[in-house]
């Protein structure tokens, strides 16, 4: 496997939707967790770029709600819904992304925030695989940044879901790694 050569400075971690009420509808949320808050702390102690990003909504009406053949969920979201795994630690030096659709580009400032930063490379989790991430990442390879994907840091509502897209997607637009092989093939 090709050592991928990352500089921190130039790099950030981008964490999709790892809330408390997305992190419990995957029997993987608590491996997705425990994975994210390695790299949480390797970006940290090489003072890399973190950005959470949540998806959340005001009152609901500026919610996406297209016609479709699946049925709109229904009902109010539990208490706690929004607010970020405890495991990750999300403190006041991370960027908070709130989102209000699929992808973390889209009606935020993340992009502004990394550019400015002059960083080139995103290296991206989340739940859920086929959604929130690949969404994120779709945006982030039309606006030209270079990509890591950490295949054992996310999950999808099924094997399935989160197989086609690692499988057809990701590679096209960049590169996969395991939360081990990142570690390791970056160096300390």
């Amino acid at each position: 496997m090709e050592a991928l050569n990352l500089d921190y400075a130039k790099t950030a971690l981008v964490l999709i939707d790892l809330q408390k009420g997305i992190v419990g509808l995957s029997p993987k949320g608590p491996e997705i967790v425990a994975n994210a808050a390695k790299l949480v702390e390797r970006f940290r102690a090489r003072n890399g770029f973190v950005s959470f990003v949540k998806v959340d909504f005001l009152d609901g009406k500026e919610a996406l709600k297209p016609a479709t053949d699946q049925e709109p969920r229904s009902g109010a979201y539990p208490e706690g819904w929004a607010e970020f795994a405890p495991e990750l630690e999300v403190g006041p030096r991370d960027h908070v992304v709130t989102k209000r659709q699929w992808g973390a580009f889209f009606g935020t400032d993340l992009d502004l925030q990394l550019r400015r930063r002059g960083i080139g490379t995103i290296v991206l989790l989340g739940i859920s695989t086929n959604i929130g991430v690949e969404t994120t990442a779709r945006e982030a390879f039309q606006l030209g940044y270079d990509q890591v994907f950490i295949t054992d840091a996310m999950a999808a509502m099924s094997e399935e879901e989160h197989d086609a897209t690692c499988r057809f997607i990701f590679p096209r637009i960049g590169k996969l790694r395991t939360t081990e092989a990142f570690l390791d093939g970056i160096g300390s």
